[in-house]
């Protein structure tokens, strides 16, 4: 196989035994141990070559905020599946490259990491941005491709025969959580009228706003590969009064895009950022000028960081998410047992504050790699592949994201978004109110800045 040109990279290898400070339970560890060895297989030695895993992710740049949490789920993931013993007898090896949120840099390093690396297997990157050229270089190589971060429509109709989706559904379909909240929650006679959307020139972002307008979405040389007419703002009877994309990088007239807002005044605002960063900036514009919409929604804005940048004026922000801490997922990991709770102590543990989405959506993704590896009994991509497309919903993976499988494109099967809400400097779940214990009330309209 053809070796790769090196590229400008800094990389971070895990040492195959590191072990991190963690208090799990004794039930746990012993039962992780007694399940990792009744896998071993006769071919392979504790002291066998580790299971090198790589990935390119943006640990500086405009998306290493998410970037270095998806390092931390990653991490923490191998070090719990070491620490129980590895899989298949062996150790598992974690090599980080740090693709500066730069497309060619990350082409460059998955292509590294497959032909000088000699990586078993690839884990995602973040962002649509990212993963779309990526996605390209890691089917061709035959790998398997589980993404955690790059929902835009457009990477999931290309035919990718390898790759799995490690969050609940395309981009172009998130907008259904807001839909439920708005017709389930709020009184038809209060719902709002007006909307104005506004939203970075980004992949995910773009793909949100043509479920929310009911756009075409078209792929180059290949025409339109999706119609989302009407769109959930049409299907609420909510007229758009204002729409406006700004550029993807360098962006920073925040005052005058609310500005413009302001002179719309609608009852809806849907902000479509692509940063926690983004989210802030867009916010505390609308909180200078005093715009104060009935609802305010984010694309982004789970994360620690928005508080921090909001405080108190975050309160009412509606976000969708993929995980929360209070939705009682059950998980596996080391072939035993692993919730959400047992995730949320481990991370506390090993880096002494609370995880958000960006760090659970990757340790859930490498939970379900590293179940795929003990399904099989190997690192064949290609079995792998195969046995993680013959999940069902009936027979899926498990993690603390919940239950996965996939239909033919890589995208799961009977999954929704859910939807919190800021609430007392909390991120409360508010919907789906049916399916979990625990879920707050709407804090509606939105309290006025």
């Amino acid at each position: 196989m053809k070796k790769a040109q090196e590229a400008p990279s800094t990389e971070r290898t895990a040492a195959a035994g590191r072990l991190l400070p963690l208090k799990l339970s004794a039930a746990f560890v012993v039962g992780a141990l007694v399940g990792a060895t009744a896998l071993v297989h006769p071919a392979y030695a504790q002291d066998a070559e580790p299971i090198r895993i790589g990935a390119s992710l943006p640990l500086t740049g405009n998306f290493s905020v998410s970037g270095e949490k998806h390092e931390q789920g990653y991490q923490l993931c191998v070090d719990l599946i070491n620490q129980a013993g590895g899989v298949l007898g062996r150790k598992v090896e974690l090599i980080i490259s740090d693709n500066r949120s730069d497309t060619e840099t990350a082409i460059n390093q998955y292509e590294r990491l497959i032909n000088v690396e000699d990586a078993d297997i690839v884990f995602g990157t973040f962002s649509s941005k990212l993963t779309f050229p990526v996605s390209s270089v890691v089917e061709r190589y035959g790998m398997v491709h589980p993404v955690p971060a790059g929902g835009a429509l457009r990477i999931w109709e290309q035919g990718l025969k390898h790759a799995f989706y490690f969050q609940q559904n395309a981009a172009e379909l998130v907008g259904t959580g807001l839909r439920g909240v708005l017709r389930d929650l709020v009184d038809e006679a209060g719902r709002p009228k007006t909307a104005a959307l506004v939203h970075a020139d980004d992949f995910f972002a773009n793909g949100i706003a043509a479920g929310f307008l009911g756009g075409k979405v078209e792929e180059p040389g290949k025409g339109v590969i999706a119609d989302l007419a009407p769109g959930y703002l049409a299907e609420l009877g909510i007229d758009v009064v204002m729409e406006e994309r700004w550029p993807e990088e360098g962006f920073s007239d925040w005052l005058n895009l609310a500005n413009s807002i302001k002179q719309a005044n609608p009852d809806l605002v849907i902000g479509l950022t692509a940063s926690a960063e983004e989210a802030v900036q867009l916010s505390r514009a609308l909180q200078t000028l005093k715009v104060n919409p009935g609802v305010l929604y984010l694309s982004q804005g789970t994360q620690a960081e928005f508080l921090e940048g909001m405080g108190e004026a975050s309160e009412g922000v509606i976000v969708h998410t993929s995980w929360h801490p209070e939705v009682p997922f059950k998980g596996e990991l080391a072939g035993e047992p692993f919730s959400n709770q047992d995730f949320i102590a481990a991370f506390e543990d090993a880096y002494n504050y609370t995880p958000d989405e960006d760090s659970a959506i990757p340790f859930a993704l490498c939970q379900g790699v590293e179940q795929a590896i003990r399904g099989t009994e190997t690192t064949d991509n290609l079995k792998l592949s195969e046995w993680l497309h013959q999940r069902t919903p009936e027979e899926p993976i498990r993690t603390v994201l919940g239950p996965f499988s996939w239909d033919e494109r890589g995208l799961p099967k009977d999954r929704t978004f859910l939807m919190a809400q800021w609430q007392d400097g909390e991120l409360r779940f508010i919907y789906p109110t049916n399916e979990f214990e625990g879920v707050a009330e709407l804090e509606f309209p939105k309290p006025e800045w």
